[in-house]
Order: structure tokens, then C-alpha cells, then sequence
């Protein structure tokens, strides 16, 4: 069996966004008991993340090191279109993930007990961003 839906998560900028509880809704509304949940986010300058959950500090660190790894405004960077975050924007995109792969065991993702689902915004203004999950298994 095989569910599919898509919703959308506003964010208020760069930084990351649980969607834990979007993934789980889209997880009750099936009979799938064991199986995989893809989630996939629709875009070049965000990406999902599964990262523990407890310390917010935790995701803060990771904000900073991918700040100092790809910086906003590098002249190193010519693709500029929508400002000094454009670029930076795709390649932390690149060097994450655009997708999850998640095992569904009593009908619920099987995460680990400090994990959570995040989706990771890496541009400075808030976004509209389309994630779909997909269900697979019986």
C-alpha cells in the first residue's frame, strides 16, 4: 500500500522548523502498520534534517558551523539574483538533504528517542515550502 500528501510549512527565516507533528498526521491518516516514510521537501534552498530534538542549542551550532562553512555575501559567489543569501542558500541545500527516509513500525516512525524531524530553512526571509511524505508498506 501507498499513501501519499503534501503539506506546507511557513518559516520565519533561516533556521530550523519541527515537522514532527505534520509527518505523524500524515502518517494516522493511513492503515500502514510497517513500512517507510519518505519525506521530501520541493526546494533548492532548504533541506530536512533529522537531528536530536531535546537542545535547541544543538541546532544552533549547526546554523553556526554552516555559517562559517558557506558565508553569506562571499565574493566567491556570482549567483546573486535574490541577494547575498542566494547562493549559500543552494549549497547548504546540496551538502544536506532534500529527503528523509524514516521506518514506520506500530503505524508511527520508528525514530530514535532524541530524534526529530526538522526542515531547515537557508534563506534569511520567511518562505512558503512544500514538503510531501510518502508512505509505503502494509
Amino acid at each position: 500500500m501507498v499513501h501519499q500528501k503534501s503539506f506546507t510549512v511557513t518559516t520565519r527565516g533561516r533556521g530550523s522548523y519541527s515537522i514532527d507533528a505534520e509527518v505523524a498526521d500524515c502518517l494516522g491518516k493511513t492503515d500502514i502498520q510497517t513500512g517507510l516514510c519518505q519525506v521530501f521537501v520541493h526546494h533548492t534552498s532548504a533541506s530536512l534534517m533529522l537531528c536530536e530534538n531535546a537542545d535547541p542549542e544543538v541546532r544552533r551550532d549547526l546554523e553556526r558551523f554552516m555559517g562559517r562553512l558557506v558565508p553569506d555575501g562571499d565574493p566567491l559567489f556570482r549567483h546573486v539574483d535574490e541577494g547575498p543569501d542566494d547562493m549559500p542558500a543552494h549549497i547548504r541545500s546540496i551538502l544536506t538533504s532534500s529527503s528523509v527516509n524514516l521506518p514506520v513500525s506500530g503505524g508511527h516512525c520508528d525514530l530514535g528517542t532524541w530524534q526529530g524531524i526538522y526542515l531547515w530553512e537557508h534563506r534569511d526571509s520567511s518562505h512558503q515550502r512544500r514538503i510531501t511524505v510518502t508512505v509505503y508498506g502494509e
